[in-house]
């Protein structure tokens, strides 16, 4: 296999979100890439990668068929478990939240870099997951986001083992938990929880191009927001305060100032997700609730977006309390059912500048990002951690009609690859 040669030098300059940047230090990360990838092994490893693809498409379906939905990955889980062992990684387990763990010991002291990529999806038990091929794509809900990611994993663990490539650092392969909606992350705040297992570095794969590489931590804030009353029959108690139709006001309202918000400072974002209450169409609810979704990079920008949503709440109230003629007044509740922490690693940390280096190696320009991924919590807690493609081609994440195609699949392979290698070190 002809490699291709690399292009950064001395003083070159990135594209990075549609900004230049001087890359400090990229000519020692180039030179470190060129001596890494000269070495026979790692040249055997590049080489086979492409063979790969063809055989793990078994594995993509195989595992997108097996149901994941939120807090019950247990199924998906105890399979991956097996195909982790069959790639040589014989002590692969399933922890107390029931993430998937291997690890593969390197020569050093114990030093560790994790890759992860996460086993649930965010549709419901139920959800047919039957994959369809039509063309050259593969449709089915999940099947990318982020099925083929633990493919990937797999591949990277083939890899090492027939190339016999050995590390310095322990390489610890995670299929997490939780990684969607309400799931807050929870496989990976278990696995970086205090007393867990050592890990110094992380590389998350999850969406994007081959070129991209996610530095920044796009966090969010997560309400169920419930408006309560003491509802009663759509005629005989017409008149009461009435939580559906405050509800109504509060997306109204919150949808206004929000607006203001996500135009001005940092980028942003707000979606009310979903809504409910109510027991039938000719009775005043009880109760009525919305699920609120608040993002930036800054977190002034997440606590901005929250007070327009408290102010929308107490507007909309106090309007729905005035204009009732009887009974109790409504009252609200806020309840935080997620929260993603934000923040950026610098672009001269080492893991980013070896990441960037392995990128234009591949004859690709790279490009610094920000995303919601189980690196979030590593990345808020100053932990070196970076978010990686898994490869291929695909649209219609978390919808129905989610698909995925082969199209230079192994490419995602071979940068998950270096950066992880580059990352834990070979021994000489």
């Amino acid at each position: 296999m002809k490699l291709p040669a690399l292009v950064l030098g001395i003083g070159a300059m990135v594209c990075v979100a549609g900004s230049a940047f001087a890359l400090q230090g990229d000519a020692d990360q180039t030179a470190a890439i060129q001596r890494l990838t000269a070495r026979s092994e790692i040249v055997q490893a590049l080489e086979l990668a492409p063979d790969l693809e063809p055989g793990s498409e078994a594995d993509l379906i195989e595992l997108t068929e097996i149901p994941a939905p939120p807090f019950e990955e247990a199924a998906r889980a105890s399979r991956f478990a097996e195909m982790l062992q069959a790639t040589g990684l014989a002590q692969a387990s399933i922890d107390a939240v029931g993430n998937v763990i291997a690890r593969r010991a390197g020569s050093g002291a114990g030093e560790t870099v994790a890759i992860v990529a996460h086993l649930d999806t965010v549709f419901p038990a139920g959800t047919d997951v039957t994959v369809r091929r039509r063309g050259g794509r593969l449709y089915a809900p999940g099947i990318g986001d982020d099925t083929r990611g633990l493919v990937l994993l797999l591949n990277v663990a083939r890899l090492l083992e027939r190339a016999e490539i050995r590390t310095v650092a322990d390489i610890l392969f995670v299929g997490s938990v939780g990684e969607e909606g309400l799931g807050d992350l929870r496989g990976v705040r278990h696995l970086l929880r205090r007393g867990g297992p050592r890990v110094d570095r992380m590389i998350a794969i999850d969406g994007g191009s081959d070129s991209r590489i996610v530095n920044q931590a796009l966090g969010s804030r997560r309400y169920r927001v419930t408006l309560t009353g003491p509802g009663g029959h759509s005629w005989g108690d017409f008149g009461l305060a009435n939580p559906a139709h405050a509800l109504g006001r509060v997306t109204h309202y919150f949808d206004e100032a929000a607006a203001l918000v996500v135009n001005t400072g940092a980028p942003a974002s707000y979606n009310v997700g979903r809504i409910g209450g109510g027991t039938s169409v000719n009775a005043v609810p009880s109760e009525s609730w919305a699920e609120i979704d608040l993002r930036s990079v800054d977190p002034a920008q997440v606590d901005r977006l929250e007070q327009a949503l408290r102010d929308a709440v107490t507007q909309a109230l106090d309007e729905q309390n005035r204009a009732r003629d009887r009974g109790e007044s409504l009252h609200a509740d806020f309840e935080l059912i997620g929260d993603r922490p934000s923040g950026t690693v610098p672009l001269e940390t080492l893991l980013v500048q070896q990441a960037l280096a392995v990128t234009r190696f591949l004859g690709l320009r790279p490009q610094l990002g920000a995303a919601s991924t189980d690196a979030n919590l590593p990345i808020a807690d100053g932990l070196p951690a970076i978010t990686l493609g898994r490869g291929g081609t695909g649209g219609g994440a978390h919808a129905i009609e989610e698909w995925w195609a082969p199209r230079d699949a192994h490419i995602a392979v071979q940068r998950a690859l270096l950066v992880l290698v580059a990352s834990a070190g070979v021994v000489d």
